[in-house]
C-alpha cells in the first residue's frame, strides 16, 4: 500500500517541512507533486470505497458463516456422536481382529508344523519306498540271475546227459560182471547197449533241447516211434530203456508205451543199476519161457517199485529243495544286517562231510537197520515219533482194532 500511494504520502511529507525559499523557489514541484498526490487521493477513496463495499459483503459472508458455523456446529454433535460409535465398533472390531491374529499366527504355526511333519514323512516315505523298489529290484535281480544259473546248470546236466548215462552204465556193467556194447552187430548206433541172456538191451538217452520242456513229452513219443529200427533186428530185446534227466520227471506225461510188437519204458538215470540188476535175475534161468507168470509179476511189481521210490524221492528231494531255497531268500529279506553278517561268518566256517562211498565196499541192510534203529531211539528220547514206532506201540497195547485206528488217526 506504501509503494502504491507514495507520491501522497511525499506530498504530505513535504508541506510539513517546507520552507519560505522552498516555496518561492520550489513551488513548480510541489504544484507538480500535489496534482500526483491528489490523483492518488482520488485513487485511495475510490479503494475505500471498494473497501467498504468488500466489507459489507465480508460482513454478509460472517453471518452466512456464523449460520453454517451454528450448523456445522449441530452436525459436528451428531458426527461427534456416530464418531463414538464408530470408535466403540471399531474398538470391537479390533479386538476381533486382534483375537483373529492371534489366532492366524497359531494357525500359521500349526499350518508350518504341519507342512514340516509332512515333508518329513514326505521325504521318509520316499526314502522307504526308495529302499523297497531297490530291494523289489535287487531281489528281482537276484531271482533272475539264479533263474538264469539254474537254467544254464539244466543245460549243462542235459549236455552232458548222454555221456553221463554211458558212464553210469559201464560203471554198473562193470561192477556187475555185464557186457556192455561198444558197437553193436547190427544196423543203427544206440546211446548204450548191454548183453543179458543172449539179448540186446537198449537204453538211448533222452534230453531236453532248451528249457522249454512244454514240448518234451510230445518228443518222447516221436522216440519211441524211432526205436522200431532196433526191435527188427536179430537178437534185440523187445524192451527199451529211454534215460531221461531226473529233473524233467514232472512234465513226463507216461512211463510205459505199448507199442504192439515191442514195449518203451521212460526211466531216470536213478533207476538204472537195480533195473539192470533186475533184468540180469532173468539170467538164472535157462530159458526165458521157463519163468512163471508170478515171478513175472514179481519183477514187473519190483521194477514199478523202483520206479514210483525213484519219483517220488525226486518229487520230495525237489520239495524240500525249494522250501530251503525260500528259506535262504527270508533270510537275506527279513534278518538284520549285523544278524545276517553272523550267520554268514558261522555258515563259512562249517562244513557238511556225508560218508563217502567206496567201490569195494558193499552197503549191508544190517548196518543201514542198526542205524535206523540208533536214530529211531534218539529221535524217542527227544519227543518224536516216527509212524513205524506208533505201529509198533500199537501193536504192544492190548488195545482193540478200532481204537488203535483212532489213535493212528489222531497220530498218537
Amino acid at each position: 500500500m506504501e509503494t502504491k500511494f507514495k507520491k501522497l504520502s511525499l506530498f504530505f511529507d513535504t508541506v510539513k517541512i517546507i520552507g519560505f525559499w522552498q516555496r518561492i523557489f520550489g513551488w513548480r514541484y510541489i504544484r507538480n507533486l500535489s496534482y500526483d498526490a491528489y490523483k492518488e487521493f482520488n485513487e485511495l477513496m475510490d479503494l475505500l470505497a471498494h473497501t467498504d463495499e468488500e466489507f459489507d459483503d465480508a460482513k454478509n459472508s460472517i453471518a452466512v458463516l456464523n449460520n453454517d458455523n451454528e450448523h456445522l456446529k449441530s452436525e459436528k454433535n451428531r458426527f461427534d456422536k456416530s464418531l463414538e460409535i464408530m470408535q466403540a465398533k471399531f474398538d470391537t472390531v479390533n479386538k476381533e481382529n486382534s483375537q483373529l491374529k492371534n489366532e492366524n499366527v497359531v494357525f500359521k504355526q500349526k499350518e508350518s508344523d504341519r507342512q514340516t511333519k509332512y515333508e518329513s514323512d514326505i521325504s521318509a516315505l520316499n526314502s522307504i519306498r526308495s529302499q523297497i523298489e531297490n530291494d523289489r529290484k535287487k531281489e528281482h535281480e537276484e531271482k533272475q540271475q539264479n533263474e538264469i544259473k539254474r537254467l544254464q546248470s539244466l543245460k549243462d546236466t542235459w549236455a552232458k546227459h548222454q555221456e553221463s548215462v554211458k558212464q553210469a552204465i559201464k560203471g554198473i556193467c562193470e561192477k556187475h560182471t555185464i557186457q556192455y556194447i561198444d558197437k553193436v552187430p547190427f544196423k543203427g548206433t544206440p546211446d548204450n547197449t548191454i548183453k543179458l541172456c543172449d539179448e540186446f538191451v537198449i537204453f538211448d538217452a533222452k534230453s531236453p533241447a532248451s528249457d522249454d520242456l512244454e514240448n518234451f513229452p510230445a518228443y518222447l513219443k516221436t522216440q519211441t516211434e524211432s526205436v522200431r529200427k532196433y526191435v527188427k533186428e536179430d537178437g534185440v530185446r523187445k524192451d527199451v530203456f529211454l534215460v531221461i534227466p531226473s529233473n524233467t520227471v514232472d512234465v513226463v506225461e507216461s512211463f510205459a508205451y505199448n507199442m504192439a510188437d515191442y514195449n518203451v519204458y521212460v526211466v531216470t538215470l536213478d533207476v538204472l543199476e537195480p533195473l539192470i540188476l533186475t533184468l540180469k535175475r532173468i539170467e538164472d534161468y535157462e530159458f526165458v519161457n521157463q519163468l512163471s507168470p508170478e515171478e513175472r509179476e514179481n519183477i514187473c511189481r519190483i521194477v514199478g517199485k523202483f520206479a514210483h521210490m525213484t519219483k517220488r524221492r525226486i518229487q520230495i528231494d525237489q520239495f524240500f529243495a525249494w522250501e530251503f531255497l525260500e528259506i535262504l531268500t527270508k533270510c537275506k529279506s527279513d534278518l538284520p544286517k549285523e544278524i545276517l553278517d553272523k550267520v554268514i561268518e558261522f555258515e563259512k566256517s562249517e562244513k557238511l562231510n556225508p560218508p563217502q562211498e567206496r567201490r569195494a565196499k558193499q552197503i549191508l541192510n544190517k548196518d543201514l537197520e542198526s542205524e535206523n534203529e540208533k536214530i529211531q531211539k534218539e529221535a524217542e528220547a527227544k519227543g518224536i515219533i516216527f509212524p513205524a514206532m506208533i505201529e509198533k506201540k500199537l501193536n504192544a497195547l492190548p488195545l482193540y482194532e478200532n481204537e488203535k485206528s483212532n489213535i493212528k488217526e489222531d497220530g498218537l
